[in-house]
C-alpha cells in the first residue's frame, strides 16, 4: 500500500508538480481474482440503459448456428466485438475526478483493487429482426380445419409463445407484431397459421353471408355472423376471418361490427386466382378478378405490391405470382433471387421486394446503390446486378 510520501515521491521522479494535480491520488492493483475474460463490457445506447434502469431485462437470442443478437422488449441489436487499443479496467468503487473534486473530505491516498480487465467490448448495432423463421416453422404445420384429421398423426412441432420467443432472433414486441401480420392465431395453446384455401373457404361463407343479407360491407354484425355460421365452422375461426379481413369496433349501442377490408379481400382473391397458373395473361386476370371479388369491392394492381409481378415486355402483358414473404432474408441473397427473375428491374417494380430490408434509417435508394448497378434503358433508369447470376 502506497503513503503518501511515496505518492510524492513518484510524482518528483516524473518531474510533476502536485498543486498543478487534484488533492486525492487513487492507487491501484490488481485483486486476486482479476483476469482477463473473466467479465464482458456491453457498449448500450442511452434508451437501453433507461430501460435497464427502470428494472427491463435483455435478452440474448440465437441457436448454435445462427449469430447471436440482443433484444429488448421492442428492438433487436446485431451484436460484434470490437477491440481496443486501452486496456479497460474494471474497478468497484472507483471515483471520477468531478467526484473527487466534490469530495474535499477524501483522505489523500485512496487504494483501489482492479477486479477485471478487457481488450474488447461488445458493440450493439440495431438490426432487422430475423422473422423469416417464424413464418417458417408455423407453415411446417398449417391449420387446416377441424374436419382434417392431419393433427391426429402429426409429426411436426407445435409452438407456444414461449417457445417462438427462445426461437426466433428478434424480440417480443416484435415476435407479437409479426404473428398479427401473418395472422396467426392460437389453438388449444399454441400459434397456427391457417392453410390458405381454409382461409377461403372461411371468407367466401362471410362474404356470401354478407351478400345474401345485403349488408353494408362497412357494418357486418360480428353477433349475427357468429348465429348464422356457427353450425358450418367453428366460431373462434369466423371470428379470427373477420379479425384478419375487417377492422373490429363497436356503435354507440354496445353491438359488435366489422367494417371489411377491401384491399386485404381483393389481394387475397388475386392470390387464389394466381397461384395455380405459371402466367395469367394481365387483361384476362383483371376482368375474372374483378368478377371473383364481393359485390361493391374494385380491384387495383396497386393491392397486389409484394405480391405478383407484372410483365410488361411480354405481349400480351402477363401477370405471375411472387410473394416478398418466399424471397431469402439476406440481403445479397435476396437481390441473387430477384435478378435471377428478372434481368434488369425499375425502381418501382423492385421496391416492394426490397423494402423489408432497410435497416433504420436507410433507404430504397441506398440499398440498391450498394446491390445493384443502374443504366438507361428507352430513356427509364433501370437497376442490374452487380455480379454474375448464374
Amino acid at each position: 500500500m502506497r503513503s503518501r510520501s511515496e505518492v510524492d515521491a513518484t510524482l518528483q521522479t516524473a518531474k510533476l508538480n502536485p498543486t498543478e494535480l487534484l488533492p486525492v491520488v487513487q492507487c491501484l492493483s490488481f485483486g486476486p481474482q482479476a483476469g482477463a475474460g473473466e467479465c464482458c463490457l456491453l457498449q448500450l445506447e442511452p434508451g437501453l440503459c433507461d430501460e435497464l434502469e427502470a428494472g427491463s431485462s435483455l435478452v440474448i437470442r440465437g441457436e448454435k448456428d445462427e449469430q447471436a443478437v440482443l433484444c429488448s422488449k421492442d428492438k433487436t441489436y446485431e451484436m460484434k466485438i470490437a477491440d481496443t487499443s486501452n486496456m479497460l479496467l474494471f474497478i468497484p468503487g472507483c471515483k471520477t475526478p468531478e467526484e473527487l473534486n466534490a469530495d474535499q473530505s477524501s483522505c489523500s491516498v485512496i487504494h483501489s483493487q482492479i477486479a477485471g480487465f478487457s481488450n474488447n467490448y461488445w458493440e450493439l448495432r440495431r438490426c432487422r429482426p430475423k422473422l423469416k423463421k417464424l413464418r417458417k416453422l408455423l407453415m411446417e404445420n398449417p391449420y387446416e380445419g377441424p374436419d382434417s384429421h392431419k393433427d391426429d398423426t402429426l409429426t411436426f412441432s407445435k409452438y407456444t409463445t414461449e417457445d417462438l420467443f427462445s426461437l426466433i432472433q428478434a424480440s417480443e414486441g416484435e415476435i407479437l407484431h409479426q404473428l398479427q401480420v401473418l395472422d396467426a392465431c392460437k389453438i388449444e395453446g399454441y400459434w397456427r397459421i391457417l392453410e390458405f384455401d381454409y382461409q377461403m373457404k372461411l371468407l367466401n361463407h362471410v362474404t356470401q353471408l354478407i351478400d345474401s343479407e345485403s349488408w353494408s360491407l362497412s357494418k357486418v354484425p360480428l353477433c349475427t355472423c357468429l348465429e348464422e355460421l356457427g353450425s358450418l365452422e367453428p366460431i373462434e375461426m369466423i371470428e379470427h376471418i373477420l379479425l384478419s379481413y375487417g377492422r373490429k369496433y363497436t356503435d354507440e349501442a354496445g353491438e359488435v361490427y366489422f367494417e371489411m377490408r377491401e384491399d386485404k379481400i381483393c389481394r387475397a382473391i388475386a392470390q387464389m386466382l394466381l397461384q395455380n397458373a405459371v402466367k395469367f395473361n394481365l387483361s384476362e386476370f383483371q376482368e375474372v378478378w374483378q368478377q371473383s371479388v364481393p359485390e361493391g369491392m374494385t380491384t387495383r394492381l396497386d393491392q397486389l405490391t409484394g405480391l405478383a409481378l407484372v410483365d410488361k415486355t411480354s405481349r400480351p402483358e402477363t401477370i405471375f405470382l411472387l410473394k416478398v414473404e418466399d424471397l431469402p432474408e439476406d440481403n445479397q441473397e435476396r437481390f441473387n433471387s430477384l435478378f435471377s427473375i428478372r434481368e434488369k428491374w425499375t425502381e418501382v417494380d423492385i421496391t416492394p421486394y426490397i423494402q423489408d430490408l432497410c435497416a433504420e434509417k436507410q433507404t430504397v435508394g441506398a440499398l440498391l446503390t450498394k446491390y445493384a448497378r443502374s443504366s438507361m434503358q428507352n430513356g427509364v433508369k433501370v437497376y442490374n446486378s452487380r455480379r454474375p447470376i448464374s
